[in-house]
């Protein structure tokens, strides 16, 4: 008659002469094997196994470094020469090596910062309504030198800047008009200022835009 063994209890009706444990044991080292496998994977190793090709292998060119980085970066968008220099500064490309890039680069015509002071301008302008003043901060904050800065805002037209604030205050106008005229006067005026238009040409802007509307404005200049 076979005995029947309660659940629960395997280790007490074990077959006589038969230890239990080392079929425990080797049940736990095979859940522990998979459970390592389960926890490598998905992690990146932190690099090539010493003594593998890979280990072997020389350090990358720094120059061709800074050729790729260049190009990536020129692939984006237009960079000045100035920005480019600080990302290769940033990878600590050697600065000779960066100065040799830069220079050829500059010599196959990917780097123009003068074409990219005047696209700047003439996209920011029409973009953005900017005026000169923050338009030459904007160049100069990428690197820019004056020269070219300058160059580059004086190429706008001062009635095209002029047109420009106009249309900026007749867009903000309306959302004005149930302020008072003094208070109406300052937010159109801290609009323009944030857009780089000097005092004088934003007063008289508002000025004619408030009294097409019949609004009485003030000389002086709040």
């Amino acid at each position: 008659m076979v005995e029947e063994r309660p659940a629960g209890e395997a280790g007490f009706w074990a077959t006589p002469g038969v230890d239990p444990v080392p079929e425990e044991k080797a049940r736990k080292e095979r859940k522990g094997r998979r459970s390592g496998r389960k926890a490598g994977r998905g992690r990146l190793p932190d690099g090539p196994d010493a003594g593998s090709g890979a280990a072997a292998a020389p350090p990358a060119d720094p120059e061709a470094v800074a050729r790729a980085i260049c190009l990536r970066l020129l692939t984006m968008a237009p960079k000045t020469r100035a920005q480019l220099a600080e990302a290769l500064r940033k990878r600590e490309v050697p600065d000779e090596v960066a100065e040799s890039v830069l220079d050829r680069f500059t010599e196959l015509g990917f780097i123009n910062d003068e074409a990219f002071a005047e696209a700047w301008v003439d996209s920011r302008h029409h973009g953005r309504g900017l005026a000169k003043r923050a338009l030459a901060n904007e160049l100069r904050h990428r690197g820019v030198d004056q020269e070219t800065v300058k160059e580059a805002v004086e190429r706008l037209d001062p009635d095209q800047e002029l047109e420009t604030a106009r249309r900026l205050v007749e867009r903000k106008l309306p959302a004005t008009r149930s302020l008072d005229p003094k208070v109406r006067t300052r937010r159109l005026a801290g609009m323009l200022a944030r857009k780089g238009y000097p005092p004088g040409l934003s007063f008289r802007v508002i000025r004619e835009a408030l009294e097409q509307e019949g609004v009485e404005v003030e000389d002086e200049y709040p």
